[in-house]
């Protein structure tokens, strides 16, 4: 799958600015400070590698390297300073005042982030390093499909505002409740669906799975975006291209997490 790579990485630490309840489910964490000022902005769906700290730690530890040898660094720490590593969008860069905004699904303590996140207050610490862009449409798609579950929400919302006026879209957005729907910005040509759950049991992604694959899907041309569980992608993927005839090639798909399993740790 093709991915656009920023230019330059390096280990960046910064601190908490301040916090914001989005919805019932989602909270923006603003981090700052001066090494900010490194950070190559791609925009779109570019997401940061984000090292946090375990509970009880008084200083976050991270790699030394921003090249591949970060991992190897990351696991020959001992278990007790290793940090937690997760993947999250960059939702907003504020070169001038050196802010970056990252939006985190809130499921209270069910996950070291969530954890972080809802307790995050003013001078906490939190390490990144930049990565790359998936979201990247071909000149000659006639319009644009772009499904999520909630972990994916931040990135097609990055990708809707940064969109030119003239995006032709269909857009899936599965969220866990009627609580997380949000305005967008109002397109003549791209059409948002909000599918909030009703089954708190549900594994995510499987309604915006199911939806699109009943919608009637317009002709010419797509650029699918599909993110999320990784069944969502996976699956859809293949439904576009066995039933709908999208060439493999137009098709990102990327699975942000599995059901059931723990990320990086």
């Amino acid at each position: 799958m093709r991915i656009e790579q920023p230019g330059r990485r390096a280990m960046i630490r910064t601190r908490v600015v301040r916090t914001e309840r989005l919805s019932e489910h989602f909270v923006t964490v603003t981090l700052g400070g001066p090494e900010l000022a490194g950070f190559d902005f791609l925009g779109r769906d570019q997401f940061v590698r984000l090292f946090l700290p375990r509970e009880g730690q008084d200083r976050l530890s991270m790699p030394a390297d921003a090249d591949k040898r970060w991992v190897e660094q990351l696991y020959a720490m001992p278990p007790s300073r290793r940090p937690h590593v997760r993947s999250y969008s960059v939702r907003r860069l504020d070169a001038d005042a050196l802010e970056m905004d990252i939006e985190f699904v809130d499921h209270g303590d069910a996950g070291p982030a969530s954890a972080w996140a809802s307790r995050a207050v003013p001078g906490d610490e939190a390490g990144m390093l930049a990565d790359g862009v998936y979201h990247l449409p071909s000149e000659d798609a006639d319009w644009q499909l772009l499904v999520g579950d909630e972990s994916a929400v931040p990135a097609l919302v990055s990708i809707l505002e940064q969109a030119p006026e003239d995006m032709r879209a269909l857009v899936y957005l599965e969220v866990p409740s009627a609580g997380d729907v949000r305005p967008l910005p109002d397109r003549p040509g791209v059409e948002v669906h909000w599918l909030p759950r009703t089954d708190p049991h549900a594994v995510p992604g499987r309604l915006a799975l199911d939806t699109v694959r009943a919608a009637e899907l317009p002709g010419g041309r797509p650029y699918c975006f599909v993110a999320g569980e990784n069944a969502l992608p996976t699956e859809l993927r293949r439904t576009l291209v066995r039933e709908h005839g999208v060439p493999k090639e137009d098709v990102s798909f990327i699975g942000y997490w599995r059901h059931g399993r723990s990320a990086m740790d």
